[in-house]
């Protein structure tokens, strides 16, 4: 049994209806990925399995247990933790009250200070600058709070909306590192939006393409990363500048 499983969800915006009878699911201990462009509803999608958006119909289930109608801090309750679009952390409280309310729900003390201990391992920044004012970090050390506050909820699902957003290459690679070192080390699960489309294919194991509300085509990510529309449309690849580039390649080598 999948750990998510998404059945026929349909979710408004106001009139608008953005997502539009979707379904999908997602395994114990893997990345997957959602794409799109913008407008999709790859936003939406989270929103709702969080508990932010509620679905007109269909049905959400979290390790056997239905959450589409649960307010969102029952949904945290359960194990699932949402770092939204644009990082959202509390501007005006220091970096340590913003870790402290990623934990407003536990009272298990010990079991706390062993997950500060381990967020301060994958964000060393943090440790470093846990008496600063959030709002005074730069955006990738805001993103990298906002993980981390989501991690001290201590979930068994993680859902990451647009972790690349306004960041450098350099620093994209290394929150998708973490990402990564996240889901290896904690096994937690991750549910993945992102516009960056070749960092999200090479990260997750699984991909689904979102466009205007709907799912047009789920397969695993190394298979996603070879279909000549994904590698147009997502990743930038023409296939006859490919082709044209090979032929080249070869001439040059026989003169």
């Amino acid at each position: 049994m999948p750990q998510l499983e998404v059945k026929n969800i349909e979710t408004y915006y106001g009139p608008i209806m953005a997502i539009k009878g979707i379904s999908f699911e997602v395994e114990e201990s893997s990345i997957v990925t959602i794409l799109g462009a913008n407008g999709a509803g790859k936003t939406s999608v989270l929103k709702t399995i969080s508990g932010v958006m509620e679905p007109e119909k269909g049905t959400i289930e979290f390790m056997g247990k239905r959450i589409d109608h649960l307010d969102p801090d029952k949904i945290v309750r359960m194990g699932i933790s949402h770092v939204p679009e644009g990082r959202e952390v509390f501007h005006d409280l220091t970096v340590k009250e913003n870790l402290a309310m990623g934990a407003f729900l536990r009272r298990d003390k010990d079991g706390m200070a062993r997950d500060l201990e381990t967020v301060h391992a994958y964000f060393p920044v943090l440790e470093a600058r846990r008496g600063q004012l959030a709002g005074n970090m730069s955006g990738g050390e805001q993103q990298m709070l906002a993980i981390a506050r989501a991690l001290m909820a201590r979930p068994k699902m993680l859902l990451l909306d647009e972790p690349s957003l306004g960041l450098s290459p350099v620093l994209v690679k290394e929150i998708y590192d973490i990402i990564k070192r996240i889901n290896e080390e904690q096994k937690t699960t991750i549910l993945l939006v992102e516009q960056n489309a070749w960092m999200a294919l090479s990260t997750a194991q699984f991909g689904y393409i979102l466009e205007l509300g709907r799912i047009v085509m789920a397969d695993p990510c190394d298979e996603l990363m070879e279909n000549e529309d994904v590698r147009e449309f997502y990743l930038g690849i023409k296939e006859e500048s490919v082709r044209g580039s090979k032929r080249w390649k070869r001439k040059k080598r026989w003169r």
